[in-house]
């Protein structure tokens, strides 16, 4: 078995699992922090800063040689093997800056290794799924939120933790947390959320049809009507990507066939921003292609019909774009060949066609 060295002095060879036992014991003394002498305090923490680095080292490579596959195996097998993940989580508020982003690169590789096929890290989760009660709130603690956010999107690569937040009420939380005023941990929760409506098709598409009424209301309410332009930015931006996917079709002509949202979609074209604007338009023109438009819809946008097309007219983007001009122009046509509901009963009575 391959062996690697210990600190600057190679005094002593460990092996993985040497490795994963000295960073369990260590993380279990920083857990308890019943030390009461300060050197023997910080020299602890010195070694399990050390460890980290040394354990970063071995999966990522030193700069001079890469990775050996079979201890990065090896390594995965140990950590996830009993408590070592978790001891980890909850002691990273204790570590310092430079080990708290080792230990960040730590978790990231090993929830991406692959043991004899398997996904050591998704089996673990699944038994400890509990460990989400810890990283989701931690964005409501500023110093934390950033690493916890970071893991937290390592560990939703996995199919049973993204369906656990979306059915848990954490996922309600995301719609404050993307409002915290601190920018940096507002856009990381936001990428977040972005990744968990986004990454696993087929549990989102699920999510989305049995959650539609209170999560688009909060979605509207929250973040497409926010007051800040950058929420109300990734909010549009997003909304077109779930709509947009095949995944979601019911739940997009669900969307498309409300007035409500119609009438925020068209408030969000008249932006002062230009990229919320078009991101609102690819939408919006999903409201003017849908083919069974209710007869509220079409009343507003028959009444609507000579400022939508002004707008339209004078609607630009800053580079040119054949795709954009095209779907421009169809929503035009859409919207210019509208008939009201009551016109297009009088034209069927001609014909003896029932309306």
């Amino acid at each position: 078995m391959p062996r690697f060295e210990d600190g600057l002095f190679k005094s002593k060879p460990r092996t993985p699992a040497e490795l994963v036992r000295q960073l369990r014991e260590l993380l279990i003394y920083a857990d308890r922090n019943t030390e009461t002498r300060e050197s023997k305090r910080e020299g602890k923490m010195s070694q399990l800063n050390k460890l980290i680095l040394e354990m970063r080292t071995v999966l990522y490579g030193d700069g001079e040689s890469e990775p050996i596959s079979e201890i990065c195996a090896q390594l995965t097998k140990e950590f996830f093997k009993d408590d070592t993940f978790h001891l980890l989580i909850i002691c990273l508020p204790r570590l310092g800056l430079g080990a708290r982003q080792d230990a960040t690169h730590v978790v990231a590789n090993l929830q991406r290794q692959r043991v004899n096929s398997r996904w050591i890290a998704s089996d673990y989760l699944e038994r400890n799924i509990d460990l989400l009660d810890i990283l989701v709130p931690g964005y409501e603690d500023g110093d934390i939120a950033l690493s916890y956010g970071a893991i937290l999107r390592d560990c939703i690569r996995h199919q049973v933790v993204a369906k656990h937040v979306l059915d848990s009420e954490h996922m309600k939380k995301f719609f404050d947390y993307i409002q915290i005023p601190n920018f940096d941990l507002a856009s990381d929760a936001a990428a977040t959320f972005k990744e968990l409506l986004t990454r696993h098709k087929s549990t989102v598409a699920e999510f989305l049809s049995r959650n539609y009424d209170w999560f688009f209301q909060e979605y509207n309410s929250k973040l497409l009507e926010s007051p800040n332009y950058i929420t109300r930015r990734h909010a549009v931006k997003l909304l077109g990507n779930m709509l947009l996917d095949r995944s979601n079709s019911s739940v997009m002509v669900q969307y498309v066939s409300s007035l409500v949202n119609m009438r925020i979609l068209m408030n969000l074209l008249r932006d002062s921003n230009k990229t919320i604007q078009f991101e609102a338009f690819h939408v919006f023109k999903l409201f003017a292609a849908n083919q069974n438009k209710p007869p509220e819809i079409v009343s507003i946008l028959i009444t609507n019909r000579s400022k939508l097309l002004r707008f339209f007219g004078d609607f630009k983007f800053d580079k040119e774009d054949e795709q954009f001009e095209a779907d421009k122009a169809q929503v035009v046509k859409e919207i210019a060949t509208l008939e009201s509901r009551d016109n297009l009963c009088e034209a069927l009575k001609k014909y003896e066609i029932p309306c």
